[in-house]
């Protein structure tokens, strides 16, 4: 059986910018094996597959060119746009996605935003160590601000550093974890952020990955837990390798003190195909 699979730019503010994301659709036959070759062939950071709509949700899976994820926030958010391109009797302001982690909301608008899981925190890193596994010197860190695991329905190791030299400079031969978030202030030279950057997730077999909606969303959660008061920020990923990305992030507390963690971005469609 032949499927329609899709190939789309997300957290793109124009189109062959961002990251790309090839979305297979109608692959409830397809096994997990197959899944995984597909991804593989693709070569992308990730690749979606759309199985079937069940309880008013689209169950997705997600699998890296090595593995499958249980969430991750571009393929959320171009997997979304595809279905809405490919059914736009779809009510028009949101669309529920139902991957492994849990049932991500994702609406509609200028920009697709998803409603991530609440945060969960894990431990600090010695800062030392995770300096040196990026290539740089202790100094180069935030010295106000730990490296902490995040998790948002994927973990990952938040890094903050003083600036966009020490951005620029990562290089990440000694990472042992599966996915690490630096980030710093300011922008890429008259680029709309208000925080660059880069993302490294060797483990997972995509060595930099151009815009990461997961990891935002762990950022997010880390800016809020450690500076207080809300977060409404754009991020600026992917510069050093070619595929400007900006990803907007909005996180906060409600009255009940649960923190509510939302990444939006822009999905440009790139191209349509068939595998056979």
């Amino acid at each position: 059986m032949s499927h329609t699979f899709y190939i789309v730019d997300v957290f793109a503010e124009e189109k062959y910018a961002g990251n790309q994301l090839a979305v297979v659709l109608e692959a409830g036959d397809l096994s997990s094996g197959e899944m995984q070759r597909v991804a593989s062939e693709m070569n992308y950071s990730e690749t979606s597959f759309v199985l079937s709509t069940e309880r008013d949700a689209h169950r997705v899976r997600i699998f890296t060119p090595r593995e499958e994820l249980p969430f991750a926030g571009h393929p959320t958010l171009g997997t979304a746009y595809v279905i809405r391109h490919e059914a736009p009797e779809e009510p028009a302001g949101r669309l529920v996605l139902e991957v492994p982690a849990g049932r991500i909301p994702v609406d509609f608008g200028e920009e697709l935003w998803m409603h991530q899981l609440p945060p969960a925190f894990g431990g600090e890193h010695d800062r030392q160590e995770t300096a040196r596994s990026l290539g740089l010197k202790e100094r180069d860190l935030d010295p106000e601000l730990p490296v902490e695991t995040v998790s948002t329905g994927i973990p990952v190791v938040i890094v903050p550093l003083r600036d966009l030299d020490a951005l620029r400079r990562c290089r990440p031969l000694g990472v042992r974890e599966k996915s690490v978030y630096a980030f710093c202030p300011g922008s890429h030279g008259d680029g709309p952020g208000d925080l660059s950057a880069r993302m490294f997730a060797g483990g997972i077999g995509v060595t930099e990955d151009p815009a990461t909606g997961s990891a935002a969303g762990c950022l997010a959660s880390y800016l809020v837990e450690h500076r207080g008061g809300p977060v409404d920020l754009r991020v600026e990923q992917g510069y050093e390798i070619g595929r400007p990305s900006l990803l907007y992030l909005r996180a906060g507390r409600d009255e009940a003190g649960t923190m509510r963690v939302s990444v939006g971005g822009r999905v440009q469609l790139a191209a349509r195909g068939e595998l056979l």
